[in-house]
């Protein structure tokens, strides 16, 4: 555990230049550390809080914060990885093929969460720019009541297009907390006019009768260009009320959109294996590796120092994120308290004087569904002065 600790530290990448902090730290491994006498931290957090409240605005002090913020989470999903399942998207021959490469790269971006740890709510307007190769990422946080993320990526080699928008809300359920995460993900394939359509799972932490942080829920893929969908439920499987049973099970099909004729069912473990069965011939392949795809990745580094912003989220969580390593939680209790009274007093004044907060990189509508909606202003996102550096090659 020490040893883990020490690797986790050494790491970390920090640019520091008059004040400036950027910390960055590793992305969520395969198999997570679980904090110490966690069970008891989290039932005395939430021993006033009513059963189907909403956590929208909920804070939790550092003790249970990861030591990065929520847009950092996200993006990883897309930069951090090792087998490039996107590029396999892009340079697949036949609808079906990038289908398929589709849906594995959806699986690729569901990381495993941490019971008891929770990233820092991102303040508004508040970004995150990272490149990894020519694919260059840039998210922002576009509204903070209720909290709305937005992801715009591109990648002109292979011709790709991605843009998140991201609402999650939170509720407590007496024995367990789910985030449902409202909003949508489109791919877009340009080289092909394809644009792929899909949701993601909604996080569940059980706190009774067994603690677990786990991803539930089903997942919607669909291309309308192509007349392909996809269903996958993430589940936890062979459980005894609640005991038991794995809960990153993943169980789907892939069909025709007017048929509804299954091509493929899609089962396994998405920390492990993902198969795909052929119904016609009935015939096995992997679909998705977890372990080549997200295990031993390394944490982005700073190559640009003065191109950083303040609102980067390396930077502006940077004082807390380091105080949370080196465990001075008394440091990191007043670096977060500085951060969320200067945004509350930011709020109050623009509230005073009428103005209305507007993004810098993104469009915000609202649905007649009471959906969020978010449009890039720029058609491509720019080189980042953060990368992510080439994971190691495995064997």
């Amino acid at each position: 555990m020490v040893e883990e600790e020490e690797e986790a530290a050494a790491a970390v990448a920090a640019a520091t230049d008059e004040g400036l902090t950027a910390v960055l730290t590793p992305p969520l491994a395969l198999d997570g550390d679980r904090p110490p006498n966690v069970v008891q931290r989290v039932f005395s957090l939430f021993r006033n809080v009513r059963p189907g409240s909403d956590l929208t605005h909920f804070q939790l002090p550092p003790l249970f914060n990861m030591p990065k913020s929520q847009l950092q989470l996200y993006g990883e999903g897309v930069y951090c990885i090792g087998e490039d399942y996107l590029s396999k998207c892009a340079k697949a021959k036949s609808s079906l093929e990038r289908f398929t490469s589709v849906v594995a790269w959806s699986i690729s971006t569901t990381r495993p969460a941490i019971f008891g740890l929770a990233p820092f709510n991102p303040i508004l307007g508040e970004t995150h720019h990272v490149s990894k190769g020519t694919l260059n990422v840039l998210l922002e946080q576009v509204a903070h009541h209720p909290p709305v993320s937005a992801l715009h990526a591109t990648d002109q080699e292979e011709n790709i297009q991605m843009v998140w928008c991201h609402n999650p809300v939170p509720k407590f359920h007496g024995t367990s907390v789910e985030a449902v995460i409202h909003g949508k993900r489109q791919l877009r394939l340009l080289s092909f006019g394809e644009n792929y359509e899909m949701n993601s799972p909604n996080l569940l932490i059980r706190i009774l009768p067994t603690p677990a942080a786990e991803w539930a829920g089903t997942v919607r893929i669909s291309c309308k260009d192509s007349g392909l969908e996809a269903e996958m439920c993430f589940h936890r499987s062979h459980s005894f009320l609640g005991f038991g049973g794995n809960s990153r099970a993943v169980k789907g099909k892939i069909f025709h959109s007017k048929s509804l004729k299954t091509i493929y069912e899609i089962d396994g473990l998405w920390d492990r294996t993902v198969s795909l069965k052929d119904v016609h011939s009935g015939k096995f392949s992997v679909l998705y590796d977890a372990e080549e795809a997200i295990s031993k990745l390394k944490a982005p580094i700073v190559k640009d120092r003065e191109s950083l912003l303040l609102t980067e989220s390396a930077v502006v969580w940077g004082e807390v994120s380091q105080a949370i390593l080196n465990k001075d939680w008394e440091r990191a209790f007043q670096a977060k308290r500085s951060i969320e009274e200067r945004e509350r007093k930011k709020q109050r004044e623009r509230k005073s004087m009428g103005e209305v907060w507007i993004p810098k990189h993104f469009s915000l509508s609202h649905t007649k569904e009471g959906q969020w909606e978010c449009w890039p202003l720029k058609q491509a996102v720019p080189p980042a002065p953060i990368v992510v550096p080439p994971q190691d090659k495995r064997i």
